[in-house]
């Protein structure tokens, strides 16, 4: 369903587990079995992680951040799976170049 998309997209458990990735995330290596925090090189989820959140209110949420690892102004979505009690959608798209100037850090 997500292969063709142009950006990672991660299949994950309210473990943070990665389940499955898309084409994208697998040719950028991000491999399933693993949490997703540890590709951050983190013990724990990310502190601005929506999984539970979104999980807990069975919706959809996004957020919206530089991001200063990847240097990519991100529009981050965190979708639960209808009908699954603990699987959510992850994934970001680089918004860089529609993002005013003066949100971006100085180079």
């Amino acid at each position: 369903m997500w292969g063709l998309f142009p950006e990672p997209v991660l299949l994950l458990h309210a473990s943070r587990k990665i389940l499955a990735v898309n084409k994208v995330a697998e040719a950028l290596g991000i491999p399933a079995g693993v949490s997703c925090h540890s590709l951050q090189g983190r013990e724990k989820p990310c502190a601005g992680c929506l999984a539970n959140k979104a999980l807990r209110q069975g919706d959809g949420l996004r957020h919206t951040s530089w991001s200063p690892l990847a240097r990519k102004f991100m529009d981050t979505f965190w979708c639960p799976v209808e009908g699954e009690k603990d699987l959510y959608v992850h994934f970001g798209n680089d918004i860089t170049a529609f993002v005013k100037a003066d949100l971006l850090p100085a180079e």
